[in-house]
């Protein structure tokens, strides 16, 4: 990671939108290079992005996000199997340093006609949800999410072993991570958030430290996942064995967050209804180091649910309403174990979200709204977004990030001071 200084970010921005859009000489002159020369498929793009916060805190900086972005994507086929490569090269200029990310390396092979298998570092995701994730319980970058960028950057990339079984009237996914991949969560250092500790919203004043753990093959990850498709529904069984994927626990000695044990045990079904596609998820969150619910410094057992519909509402229009439950278990005990004056969260945290989403001049232009709300919390969160595809190659994107709440420390309401507005540009090769 190299620190920059402000003063060279805009030159860096603009080096990046100025690269030559794809052309003969130009970058498809790089990608016919590569695929002559190494029989290897070259494709990524280059963006830049800027946002600004709605609201001014003298704890945080102006601007949301203020980045640069080269993505390179690379396949190729090896033997009997492929070679994915993608990396990403990120100028940052509200945190003020250049990194390099590796997306993705991992090699996808079948040596049966009844197993698939991809080795390395890969996007792990399964579940029915939309921005909802019950049995997707593997890692997600919720700071990328709550500043603007792109959706795919919800995602964290894990190394991992998959398998994919295909035999008899049931399917397996099969899912090893040797070291737990842990979530990008709100820590104050880009984005405010309710210290329970110290009662009050926190920023870069009181940035969240935590203890990453750090064994390979003990501090691990497996997952897996039955599934079967019977005419046009799908059914699923899931589980899990690991890590609360965000810090949901604290270490009393030390005050820094950590990764409590958990299981996590669910099904779902999805399918054709009432002339749309619908959902419906469970999942059971088994708390494995506090088992009674008696511990205040580690997240009690839960259970969770998701049932969801979308459908065409007219030509070029859909919407999609959900509907999603955290029920708390040994609810008394968590009461008891509070501190006097701790603001105590509801048995049950009810959530509904609507996506609507219309296409307009000639499918060019993508009007999208998502809209979270909690009736039991009183907060919420909106995500207008307006995409226009200039040309092929070309791309505009504006939204915003606005959060509500009447509390501080419910969910969406300690994000309220972060709301922001964004503009995005993007080539894509």
């Amino acid at each position: 990671m190299i620190s920059l200084s402000k003063r060279f970010m805009p030159a860096l921005l603009a080096a990046f939108l100025l690269l030559p859009l794809p052309a003969a000489g130009g970058i498809a002159g790089v990608q016919d290079y590569f695929f002559d020369r190494f029989d290897t498929d070259l494709h990524g793009f280059i963006e830049a992005r800027g946002g600004l916060r709605l609201d001014r805190e003298e704890d945080q900086r102006d601007a949301s996000i203020g980045e640069a972005r080269l993505q390179l994507d690379f396949s190729r086929w090896l033997g009997d199997g492929e070679l994915r490569l993608k990396t990403d090269l990120l100028a940052d200029g509200v945190m003020e340093e250049l990194r390099f990310e590796l997306r993705e390396a991992n090699y996808d092979f079948s040596p049966h006609p009844d197993l698939d298998v991809r080795l390395g570092r890969q996007v792990l995701t399964w579940g029915t949800g939309d921005l909802l994730f019950i049995n997707d319980v593997f890692a997600k970058d919720w700071e990328s999410f709550f500043i603007g960028r792109d959706d795919e950057y919800l995602k964290k990339a894990s190394d991992a072993v998959r398998l994919g079984i295909f035999a008899g009237p049931v399917n397996l996914d099969l899912v090893y991570v040797p070291l737990v991949t842990h979530s990008n969560y709100i820590d104050g250092s880009r984005l405010s958030y309710w210290h329970g500790g110290q009662q009050r919203i926190a920023g870069r004043d009181q940035i969240a430290r935590d203890k990453s753990r750090n064994r390979v093959f003990r501090d691990s990850e497996t997952a897996l996942r039955l599934y079967r498709q019977q005419g046009s529904i799908e059914y699923a069984l899931y589980g899990y064995y690991g890590f609360w994927s965000t810090p949901e626990g604290m270490d009393p000695d030390s005050g820094r967050l950590i990764y409590p044990r958990l299981g996590v045990y669910g099904a779902s079904v999805r399918g054709p209804l009432l002339g749309g596609i619908s959902n419906l998820e469970v999942g059971y969150y088994h708390s494995l180091d506090d088992t009674s619910g008696r511990d205040p410094l580690i997240r009690n057992s839960e259970w969770r649910l998701l049932a969801g519909h979308e459908r065409e509402l007219a030509r070029d229009l859909t919407a999609g309403l959900q509907y999603y439950l955290e029920r708390k278990v040994q609810y008394n005990n968590y009461l008891a174990s509070l501190p006097p004056g701790a603001p105590a969260a509801d048995h049950n945290r009810h959530l509904l979200t609507l996506r609507l989403t219309r296409l307009l001049l000639q499918q060019n232009l993508t009007l999208s709204l998502f809209v979270y709300w909690s009736p039991s919390d009183q907060d919420g969160h909106l995500r207008p977004k307006a995409n226009y595809k200039i040309s092929d190659q070309l791309a505009v994107e504006a939204g915003a990030n606005l959060f509500r709440g009447s509390r501080d420390h419910t969910f969406w309401g300690q994000f309220e001071d972060n709301s922001n507005v964004y503009l995005g540009l993007r080539r894509t090769f």
